[in-house]
């Protein structure tokens, strides 16, 4: 009789942690986040209160967990490789179009179901938590806001864009609309508004005569 093979406990474990996230991340799509408990995260999954607690310190630090992972499978579902949702903006050596297909990207992100309610709530818990709005700059916002001060400075090298700029304020003005119209559902977030925000900031962008 061949001997029995040990439960392979690492496995288990990533086992349970996606099931941990993807419970995470149903609740809190269908009762949103104040409503959302590490009780019923538990149950959702199929494991102990406690085995979330040895995990996270709280359902705050759960969902980030999930909302990181699920943008990292999004991103490789979507470029055909692994690595951080919007860490690169390709360079064709037109600013104009690369910059309207990453807004038109990200406009589709914000309104896919799959990632809205998530987004929605880690950027309303991080406004009264500091600590997680930290750590939601850091993992998710800092490495897109960096991609776009690297094709910025690419473009004011090649003399497309005002070498007076700031990359960081010019940024800004690009992603900042679309944020606000997201946020604050003042209007529907199209394509057609991402192409203009990009013509509208980089008018005042490129260089003078």
């Amino acid at each position: 009789m061949a001997p029995s093979k040990a439960p392979d406990s690492s496995r288990r474990s990533d086992r349970s942690r996606r099931a941990i996230h993807d419970a995470a991340l149903a609740l809190v799509g269908e009762v949103g986040y104040p409503r959302t408990t590490v009780e019923g995260i538990a149950a959702r999954a199929g494991v102990g209160k406690q085995t979330i607690y040895r995990w996270w310190p709280s359902k705050a630090a759960v969902l980030m967990e999930a909302f990181l992972d699920l943008a990292a499978r999004t991103a490789e579902r979507d470029t055909g490789h692994s690595g951080e949702a919007g860490s690169v903006i390709p360079d064709t050596g037109d600013p104009v179009a690369d910059l309207k297909r990453v807004l038109r990207a990200t406009v589709d992100e914000l309104n896919d179901p799959a990632l809205e309610a998530t987004t929605r709530a880690l950027t309303a818990e991080g406004i009264v938590d500091a600590r997680l709005g930290a750590e939601f700059v850091e993992k998710l916002l800092a490495p897109q806001l960096a991609a776009y001060v690297t094709r910025l400075r690419a473009a004011q090298e090649a003399g497309q864009l005002r070498p007076d700029a700031d990359p960081r304020i010019a940024l800004e003005l690009l992603v900042g609309p679309l944020f606000h119209r997201w946020l604050l559902r003042t209007l529907p977030l199209t394509h057609d508004y991402a192409d203009a925000i990009v013509d509208y900031a980089l008018a005042g962008l490129t260089p003078r005569p």
